[in-house]
């Protein structure tokens, strides 16, 4: 090795070399922080455009079920009435289809 060929001469032989200390520049401790807080930013990106992504086909698989169930849309607006009315002590105005009134009005 590039070692021996230093100490031979010298009649020493070179078993193994530690670092036991390393300081690196300020600068570029500087350039591999950003690069690692960029690395963390782009995966953080990722992981919520993945989780756009989920709750996307949901509300879409949510959108389905109600389209060929007219009764699951009352009872969301039921759901949703009854989680409003529990946080806040106040009068809400609130779209109820008139199908729903239909057979109360006759």
């Amino acid at each position: 090795s590039a070692l021996d060929e230093g100490t031979d001469p010298w009649g020493v032989k070179v078993e193994r070399v530690e670092v036991k200390d390393v300081r690196l520049p300020q600068q570029l401790q500087r350039a591999m922080a950003a690069e690692a807080e960029s690395t963390r930013e782009a995966r953080a990106k990722v992981i919520a455009a993945e989780g756009e992504q989920k709750a996307s086909r949901a509300l879409k698989e949510a959108a389905d079920v109600m389209a060929e169930s007219p009764g699951a849309l009352q009872l969301r607006y039921l759901q949703t009435l009854s989680s409003i009315s529990a946080e806040k002590n106040s009068t809400i105005i609130f779209p109820v289809p008139i199908d729903l009134l239909r057979g109360q009005l006759a």
